[in-house]
């Protein structure tokens, strides 16, 4: 009695998914096969059924498989370095050094950091300082006050290098100096 097959995982499927991808690419496939064995490898239900589908391919050689992933691995360094590029500079919003326990921001007079943006409201989100650290918390804005992309719904603490939004204003938090 022999055992039943071993069951596809999803890791099994995406490697013989890239292996195909990869000699398609090096056109060692036609896009008519390539296509025909992509809609297979979806299918397959067993291990054995995706190797039969990447077994007559030609494999590759030490040195060719060792550049194309020093490309791609450069490829991905250029791609964050260009996306990091591209991401807006932030003007910083340096933490009181002072003794002062709270710190308003909005974008009426009174507050301490007055932004004159109309998605600020007058009395947007205010600082506390709480034993060495930094609560953000909103005091009821419309527009929102963001801590890391995340709409605060209650106190939040802050750190250097976060980034805070009040309304579409936004700012990269730093320690005073």
């Amino acid at each position: 009695m022999s055992s039943p097959p071993v069951r596809a995982s999803d890791g099994d499927r995406e490697r013989a998914l890239s292996e195909l991808r990869d000699r398609a690419a090096e056109g060692r496939l036609s896009m008519e096969t390539f296509v025909g064995r992509v809609d297979l490898a979806l299918r397959a239900r067993s291990r054995g059924e995706l190797d039969e589908l990447v077994a007559d391919l030609p494999q590759r050689g030490r040195w060719r498989r060792r550049i194309t992933e020093a490309v791609a691995s450069v490829s991905e360094l250029s791609n964050r370095i260009e996306t990091a590029w591209r991401r807006p500079r932030l003007p910083r919003l340096a933490l009181p050094a002072d003794g002062r326990a709270r710190y308003l921001v909005g974008r009426g007079s009174a507050c301490d950091l007055v932004l004159a943006d109309l998605t600020v409201s007058r009395m947007h989100a205010e600082l506390r300082r709480q034993d060495d650290s930094w609560l953000l918390v909103d005091l009821g804005s419309m527009n929102g006050t963001r801590l890391n992309g995340w709409r605060l719904v209650g106190p939040a603490t802050v750190r250097a290098g976060d980034e805070v939004a009040f309304g579409d204003c936004e700012f990269l938090v730093s320690m005073p100096a």
